[in-house]
């Protein structure tokens, strides 16, 4: 469906949930793990859903609605302080919530030039340092992509040429580098691609994101979007995250259809 990135992305954020900032390497991996919960990844991943399905609204307000309903969810400091300040400026991020918010704007975007443009706009907001914009595009445009049944090696090839991102490696090379806590859009979102482009599947994909970046939330959730947009959301996984979701989340995402 055109929205399965919005659920690969939100599932993600879901799974990935229990083993933030301790990691997935100190137990066998577990979905829907006990505990286990939506972070911002997902509210602010609706808010952009919500900016593109409703006629005439603006992103930073939707940013700072959904934001401020659920200010309690796991926003980082910058973000959180953004929140409650009194201009709302962007503050030259370059970390991962670009990204991991535009997963809608790679389903709902109907050709490559309003994926950047759409996905800039978005980042701005808060992410207008150049490698946060450039994040957010390199998410939305690899779903735009894989919607549009370009093979793994086209988005690779794509992705690197356009974002200067070095997507030569592979999971092993990743797996095999020290186990950290990546929050920067240049390290987060190459290393999500790549567990994309060596995974066989969606579910392949969220367990070697989790893998490789501490901030196990936010990985799964940027590489579960882009899994999903390629090889669909399977149906037990939408199952069991329509559990963790109010009515209100599910009707803002079923307006991209």
């Amino acid at each position: 469906m055109k929205n399965d990135a919005i659920y690969g992305a939100i599932a993600g954020d879901v799974i990935g949930s229990s083993y933030e900032f301790k990691g997935a390497r100190i137990e066998p991996i577990e979905f829907f793990k006990y505990g286990c919960r939506f972070t911002d990844d997902t509210v602010l991943t609706l808010a952009v859903a919500d900016w593109l399905t409703e006629q005439n609204s603006d992103v930073q307000e939707k940013l700072l609605t959904w934001a401020q309903r659920y200010p309690r969810i796991g926003f980082g400091p910058s973000f959180a302080h953004w929140i409650v300040s009194e201009k709302h400026n962007p503050y030259n991020s370059c970390g991962n919530g670009s990204a991991m918010r535009a997963s809608a704007i790679g389903c709902y975007a109907t050709n490559e030039s309003e994926v950047l443009e759409l996905s800039k706009i978005s980042a701005l907001p808060t992410h207008n340092h150049p490698e946060g914009v450039k994040g957010a595009q390199a998410v939305a445009l690899a779903i735009f992509l894989a919607r549009e049944g370009v093979t793994k090696e086209e988005i690779r090839t794509k992705i690197a040429t356009k974002f200067n991102y070095n997507l030569n490696r592979t999971f092993e090379d990743l797996y095999s580098e020290k186990y950290e806590f990546h929050v920067l859009c240049q390290n987060t979102v190459p290393e999500a691609l790549i567990c994309f482009l060596d995974s066989n599947g969606y579910e392949d994909c969220i367990i070697k994101a989790m893998l490789t970046n501490k901030d196990t939330d936010t990985a799964a959730c940027i590489a579960g979007s882009i899994a999903a947009a390629y090889y669909g959301i399977p149906e037990k996984i939408k199952n069991q995250l329509n559990d963790y979701l109010p009515q209100r989340f599910k009707d803002v995402i079923e307006r991209i259809r």
